[in-house]
């Protein structure tokens, strides 16, 4: 049976972290060719050597436009064009205090240049790429783009940012008769290699036990997720928030 995305030519960023990283393995077994890109190329062997011809392997920094270009270029040489765009890049915590007392402006800014312009200039690089044929932008953010983040107010706020992107993207996109999607997804508490190397087993059972469902996400669910937003099984949502949380975000 062909895959969900069988022939199509993915982009994914962050592709050396462990979402971008299952996000590649994911959409390659569903058929895609991938170009994974990354300011790190610390998982470009492992990558190239599990995936062989259908995974480019690009060293980018999203914050350059000239990078964009080129990581574009790049794909669209190898692969003979761009169907799907995933901007996962993004960065969480600076090693400096983020609470809307104490952050300092130059790390306010570094976070929103990741996790902002690096979404805006991937954004306007698919477009570009995109117009003429269609395609799918699927736009990471977090459930603290919904909440208020006493602790991360940098993140939160350029989450936040992220998806009215993801908003205005899609609106502008149907306006110009571009036959383009962009949606965002919102995933909660995922038990990553950073989170379980930052907390105790006991900070991570008691965080645990204040997700409605009991358990902390499974980083596959996003990927997964993003999956499903980028194939042609979402192809009338648009525009849309797709919240990945175990139920933290309900009302009460």
């Amino acid at each position: 049976m062909p895959g969900r995305l069988a022939g199509k030519v993915a982009l994914i960023t962050g592709a050396a972290g462990a979402f971008g990283q299952e996000m590649v393995s994911v959409f390659i077994a569903e058929g895609a060719f991938v170009a994974a890109t990354d300011h790190s190329t610390s998982a470009f062997e492992s990558l190239s050597r599990k995936y062989g011809d259908a995974v480019l392997t690009v060293e980018h920094d999203v914050l350059l436009e000239c990078d964009w270009e080129r990581a574009v270029d790049a794909t669209v040489e190898r692969f003979g064009g761009l169907d799907i765009l995933v901007n996962n890049a993004g960065l969480s915590h600076t090693g400096e205090p983020q609470d809307p007392e104490h952050v300092r402006l130059d790390q306010w800014r570094a976070v929103h240049a990741v996790n902002v312009e690096g979404t805006l200039l991937g954004c306007q690089a698919a477009i570009r790429a995109m117009r003429g044929k269609g395609g799918a932008i699927v736009n990471i953010s977090s459930i603290a783009a919904l909440n208020p983040s006493p602790r991360m107010a940098a993140y939160g706020a350029s989450k936040a940012a992220v998806r009215h992107i993801t908003r205005t993207v899609a609106l502008y996109c149907t306006q110009q008769n571009y036959p383009i999607r962009c949606n965002s997804i919102h995933p909660g508490w995922f038990l990553t290699p950073m989170v379980r190397g930052s907390r105790t087993d006991a900070e991570l059972e008691a965080q645990q036990q204040t997700i409605p469902m009991r358990r902390f996400g499974e980083i596959a669910e996003v990927a997964r997720a993003a999956l499903y937003l980028a194939s042609d099984d979402a192809r009338y949502i648009t525009g849309a928030k797709l919240v990945i949380d175990g139920g933290i975000t309900m009302e009460p």
